[in-house]
């Protein structure tokens, strides 16, 4: 297996330190100063983690997604920097809002200048600033994890989905989020057999970012896996009059 060679010994130890720290379960407000901090160092830290979730989700919400895309209006939750933006961007989506609980983050995606609207929400705290069934599309990636968006957020996600609408939801299957995973998976399946959504898509991806520990990585790869799910929200049934 390599031993200590293999999983995240790649990578500069400062990465690994702040990535660890933001997935490590500390206070809320602790976690929004640390993405602060990170905001400008950001994107160089997950290219040298081959973070491959935005690409992933784009390209699965792109395929699900009926055309035309330049007007179909997008909520990006926990948008970070822009990354997810800047893949659905050269998929053709031009109508972009993101909402993130980092104002340091949004500053960056501020200056992408891919977003038409963006906003500081925390989520699980605060609802979303938009209105009931006000988007065409949600994507939530990257954020559903241990010590980060609750799977509790759900509901609210779907609340300003339009009937017929699409959400792109990702997160990962290394050991230390397995736990989260599973009570995402069963908030998943509890909306579908409701008749909120329906699924769409569960893809399991191998390689998914580079592990910053051995203990994390997937059979000794060097690497962690993940999963990009779509659903699509159901439209509400027209009751017959009378």
């Amino acid at each position: 297996r390599g031993g200590r060679a293999g999983a995240g010994m790649g990578l500069p130890p400062a990465v690994r330190d702040r990535v660890a720290a933001v997935h490590r379960g500390s206070a809320l407000q602790e976690r929004l100063r640390l993405y602060d901090g990170w905001a400008a160092r950001y994107e160089q830290d997950v290219a040298a983690l081959e973070y491959r979730a935005p690409h992933l989700a784009a390209a699965s919400l792109s395929f699900a997604f009926p055309a035309p895309r330049a007007g179909a209006r997008l909520l990006d939750v926990a948008c970070g920097t822009g990354l997810v933006a800047r893949e659905l961007h050269q998929r053709g989506f031009r109508c972009l809002h993101g909402v993130d609980g980092s104002a340091g983050m949004l500053e960056q995606a501020r200056s992408t200048g891919l977003y038409q609207d963006l906003r500081l929400c925390v989520l699980g705290t605060e609802p979303l600033p938009a209105p009931a069934e006000h988007y065409d599309a949600v994507t939530l990636v990257g954020a559903l994890g241990e010590g980060q968006v609750p799977s509790t957020v759900l509901p609210e996600l779907l609340r300003v989905t339009k009937p017929g609408g699409f959400l792109c939801l990702t997160t990962r299957s290394n050991p230390s989020n397995l736990r989260y995973k599973v009570e995402l998976e069963a908030a998943l399946g509890q909306l579908e057999r409701s008749g909120a959504w329906q699924k769409l898509l569960a893809q399991e991806v191998d390689y998914w970012e580079r592990a910053t520990t051995e203990e994390e990585s997937t059979q000794g790869t060097g690497y962690i896996s993940g999963v990009v799910y779509i659903y699509q929200k159901c439209p509400v049934p027209h009751l017959e009059e009378g």
